[in-house]
């Protein structure tokens, strides 16, 4: 069994917020190979608060005993305003926002204070080589407990994360990166053993309402959780992405640790833009030896195991073979 910590930022029944961390999370709860020892929430997609509310809810609806802690609520340096006026107004349309009514919203918990890179770091460090972190948010939580627990980098089995865009037409960094992206050099920089899955991978993915519609035959509150949560976020992404679903960026990472047939991959040197610009938080990957290096240092880190190209079909028999599997 995969013991995992997964550190996230939820929007799942918060309107205009990205679902894909929740599908996520019900992936690994649904896997019997998987033993999910600790969840923590890190501000991005969601304020913290708002996070740690819809998994806290998620978890007193299945009447699960799992640890869950609140982090970091802003990130290293970069500033939290500009990234909050988006996220948090992503619905001006009120056709929009009107795709979220009667969904049930997330019961509102006290948070607790911020603790969860003690949580992370000292569960690790007391279990070396036996857990893998699963960070599918702004890599803020992950560069403080590293910071803290420098052992950590060794301790840790992998850490998996969804973040980094490389070569996509649409975009020059990714929320998880840009969020933070002290945070991101951070944890690149660690040496610690490191999976990446990109957006250039993440946006292969695709669940269509069909995909939804057979899971909903599946009755268990989880999958409840899941079809609910998903579909009107597949109804954003059909108007405003102008594709026929939705990607599950963050699904892919559980799925990955799950069975590596789900996608190809190969080992790069991975590195983040830290200075002002429009380039800030932007990732990039390189294999030596390179043909031109004027300016560019030795680097840093090791190898990086960066997801390439993923199998769609598969990825989705798995999540449904899975949420099948509670109700055998």
């Amino acid at each position: 069994m995969k013991r995992i910590i997964i550190d996230c930022d939820p929007g799942n029944g918060i309107a205009g917020s990205n679902v894909d961390d929740g599908l996520a999370i019900a992936l690994a709860l649904a896997s019997p190979e998987i033993s999910l020892d600790l969840i923590t929430i890190v501000a991005g997609n969601t304020p913290v608060t708002t996070g740690y509310s819809v998994i806290k809810d998620l978890l007193t609806r299945l009447r699960l005993d799992i640890p869950l802690v609140r982090g970091a609520s802003h990130a290293l340096v970069e500033p939290e305003q500009p990234w909050r006026d988006i996220l948090d107004n992503r619905l001006h349309d009120p056709a929009l926002k009107s795709l979220w009514h009667g969904v049930r919203q997330p019961q509102q918990f006290d948070a607790g204070n911020d603790e969860a890179a003690d949580a992370i770091g000292q569960l690790i460090c007391a279990n070396p080589g036996e857990i893998t972190l699963v960070a599918i948010g702004p890599l803020t939580n992950v560069a403080r407990a590293l910071k803290k627990y420098p052992q950590m980098a060794s301790a840790v089995q992998e850490i998996a994360i969804m973040g980094g865009v490389f070569a996509l037409d649409d975009y020059i960094k990714d929320t998880n990166f840009g969020f933070d992206p002290e945070a991101a050099w951070q944890v690149l920089h660690s040496g610690a053993n490191l999976t990446l899955v990109p957006m250039d991978v993440t946006t292969q993915t695709l669940m269509t309402h069909q995909d939804l519609q057979r899971l909903a035959l599946i009755e268990h509150p989880l999958v409840n959780f899941v079809c609910e949560t998903l579909r009107p976020w597949i109804d954003y992404s059909i108007a405003q992405r102008h594709i026929p679903g939705c990607w599950v960026h963050d699904a892919l990472v559980v799925a990955w640790l799950l069975n590596q047939r789900v996608a190809t991959a190969a080992d790069y040197y991975v590195d983040v833009e830290l200075r002002p610009g429009v380039t800030r938080g932007k990732s990039w990957r390189y294999r030596p030896p390179l043909r031109l290096k004027v300016g560019i240092n030795e680097p840093a880190g090791g190898l990086v195991h960066v997801l390439q190209q993923v199998d769609n079909a598969q990825l989705i028999a798995m999540i449904e073979h899975y949420f099948s599997g509670l109700v055998r």
